[in-house]
This record gives C-alpha cells, sequence and structure tokens, in this order.
C-alpha cells in the first residue's frame, strides 16, 4: 500500500500548523471583539438540506453518498446553507438578530489547483435578522478587520449586489430571466478567464449579437456608481437604483470605520451561489505574485435562504474567509514564520535520577 494523500487534500506537518493555528486563534479573538459568538455544526447533512440551496453548479461539487441506514447525506460543502437550517431548526431558542462565528472544514470536488483546494477551513461571520445597510457593513468590516490582524495590507475588497447586476442587464436589452442567469454565470468568470471566452459563453447560450455581448461586457467592466445612478434615474430603474443606494450606505459605514481605501465597486462581481441575493463581495490579493490566486474572503447577502427551511422569513448577511487558500498565498510571499516555541520556559531534565522532580516543577510554570 502505497502512503498518500487524496488530490486536494493536504497534511499539516508542524512547520506549517503552528502558524495555520494561531491564524486560527487570531480570527476567532478578532470575530468575537466585534460581538459574534460560537457556532459549530455537523460535518455531515441530508443531501435535500444541502443540494439545490447553493445553485446546479455548487451541486455537481458535492461529496454526497448512502449511509448505514441508506440516507442521502452529504458533506458540507459551506458554513451558510448549515447556519440557515440551524435558524430554522432551532428559531425558538434564538434570540435575533443572531450573531454567530463558525471556523471549521468545508469539502467540494473541485479541481485542485493553485491554491485551491478540495478540504478547507472557511472562517464565517453572519448576521441573521437585519436587512439593514450597518449589518452589511459590520460584516465587511468584521472580515477587513481579520486581514489587518493578520498583518495583510495588500487587499482589495469588491464590492456589487445582485440587482445592480439584473437591472444592468435589463438596461442593456438582456431581459429574458434564463439568458439573464447565463449572463451572470459568465460574467462571474471574468477574474479566471479572458474577455472572448466570457464573451463566446454569453453567445452560445444567450444566442446574443457578439458586438453587442463585448459592449456589455465593456459596460460591466468600466462602470462607476455615479455613472449608474444617473442612468437608473433616467431610466426609472427602481430595483437598480435602490440596490446602488444600498453599496453607496454600505461604503460610506466601512469608510466611516477607517476601512475605506480597500473597498471598490466593481460591477464584474456576480458570486456563482445562487441564494445571494443582495449585496456581494469578493476581496483579493493585490500582490502581483499572489493577484491570481482568486478570492480569499467573500459573501453576500441571503435573504431567502433560512426562509426556504421555514416559513419565517429572516434576512441575513456573511462573509468568510478561506483560511487555507490565506495561508498558501502567505507562504508565497514568505510571510509565514515557522515557530513551533509556544511556552516561554522548558525544564531540562539533565539525569533520569531527577525526571519526577522535573516534571513536578514543570507543572508549577
Amino acid at each position: 500500500m502505497q502512503a498518500q494523500t487524496l488530490k486536494g487534500f493536504r497534511d499539516y506537518l508542524p512547520p506549517l500548523m503552528a502558524p495555520r493555528a494561531q491564524m486560527i486563534r487570531t480570527i476567532e479573538q478578532t470575530f468575537e471583539v466585534h460581538g459574534f459568538v460560537p457556532l459549530q455544526t455537523p460535518a455531515l447533512e441530508y443531501l435535500e438540506t444541502l443540494a439545490h440551496k447553493s445553485g446546479a453548479e455548487a451541486d455537481k461539487l458535492l461529496y454526497h453518498f448512502l449511509d448505514h441506514g441508506q440516507r442521502a447525506v452529504a458533506l458540507r460543502y459551506d458554513l451558510t446553507v448549515p447556519l440557515a437550517r440551524v435558524v430554522a431548526e432551532h428559531r425558538g431558542a434564538l434570540q435575533l438578530p443572531f450573531r454567530r462565528y463558525q471556523v471549521a472544514p468545508v469539502w467540494r470536488a473541485d479541481k485542485p489547483q493553485r491554491g485551491r483546494f478540495r478540504e478547507f477551513v472557511q472562517c464565517d461571520v453572519d448576521i441573521c435578522g437585519v436587512d439593514r445597510a450597518v449589518a452589511d457593513a459590520e460584516v465587511l468590516i468584521a472580515g477587513l478587520a481579520v486581514l489587518r490582524a493578520l498583518g495583510i495590507a495588500q487587499a482589495t475588497l469588491h464590492l456589487n449586489h445582485r440587482d445592480v447586476l439584473f437591472g444592468m442587464l435589463a438596461l442593456h436589452g438582456v431581459a429574458d430571466p434564463g439568458h439573464q442567469t447565463a449572463c451572470i454565470r459568465a460574467i462571474d468568470k471574468l477574474d479566471k478567464a479572458p474577455v472572448p471566452v466570457v464573451v463566446a459563453e454569453i453567445v452560445a447560450h444567450t444566442g446574443a449579437d457578439q458586438a453587442q455581448t463585448e459592449a456589455l461586457i465593456a459596460a460591466f467592466q468600466t462602470a462607476t456608481l455615479p455613472q449608474l445612478l444617473d442612468q437608473a434615474e433616467r431610466a426609472q430603474a427602481a430595483p437598480l437604483h435602490a440596490a446602488l443606494q444600498r453599496i453607496g450606505q454600505v461604503q460610506a459605514l466601512v469608510t466611516a470605520a477607517g476601512f475605506g481605501d480597500q473597498l471598490r465597486f466593481d460591477c464584474t462581481i456576480a458570486r456563482g451561489l445562487d441564494y445571494y441575493t443582495g449585496v456581494i463581495y469578493e476581496t483579493r490579493l493585490t500582490d502581483p505574485k499572489v493577484a491570481a490566486m482568486g478570492a480569499v474572503m467573500s459573501g453576500g447577502r441571503y435573504d431567502g435562504l433560512i426562509e426556504s427551511f421555514s416559513r419565517e422569513k429572516v434576512p441575513a448577511v456573511g462573509i468568510s474567509v478561506g483560511l487555507d487558500r490565506l495561508l498558501a498565498a502567505l507562504q508565497e510571499l514568505g510571510l509565514v514564520a515557522a515557530d513551533l516555541a509556544s511556552v516561554p520556559i522548558y525544564v531540562t531534565v539533565m539525569s533520569p535520577d531527577v525526571a519526577g522532580a522535573a516534571l513536578a516543577l514543570a507543572q508549577e510554570v
């Protein structure tokens, strides 16, 4: 038998596990300072709980099987859907707003690549029960505070809104819901695929004219908040205008907290998970050495997800730090120190005769 790990999975030996554990402690302390309480959920959920809550693309990445009782179960894909299930199941024991954090592994049958693993740890904070810009801003501030606590300055949070995506598509003549969904899924790949590839995908799925599609992508890449506000007012596009105003409110609050220089309005942010309903965001490292690694922190508002498990509508918003991708980036930047020292004093046994006394002394330190 050959000793080897599954592709996309990693062993963390002590020189790497020590800084990783310290990162987790820093993240948890930062979340608690910002008023979030811990929660733990099972690694396994019923398949029906996880399936179709994240979207068709996410369903393909679920690790699922029949257990010994012939129940269809799956490893959690993220920490958000289990949270929605918890709030619905334990609603009577939870006081809203419910502010929770969770640091735990998740599993995705994704294609392993640089900074992308099949098993990785997510560090989430969420606020359930509040639909206001201040809640959106609070989770962003908590996430950005984590990056600051970890000494990461070269990072930009790209902010958008789902209704901005739909509103802009409508302004450019894409009104069919199916075509809108296809466009959004393609636009979500702009940070990973060249523009011609994205254009070709939209043309193939919608039958749109190539020149018009190229103009559409260019509009998404160059749009500014003031410009879109003006267009929404002139077109009397109320949902688009409201979404843009919400983004402006969130920006103002995050800026007031001292993180404004790390925010950027970005119409190309789409987020692939179907449960998002409002503000959405992705955070990328800006150092050229790791800029292509992808988002290290992302999330958004998902006001309808908890309701899908119960009859009660509970708005919610959250952000997730991808610990392992972030650690991989810091490794490449040479910012991970392998310091295994965890105590300031050591007791040395110079002779077997004094081993008992040395062990007793060590308990007093």
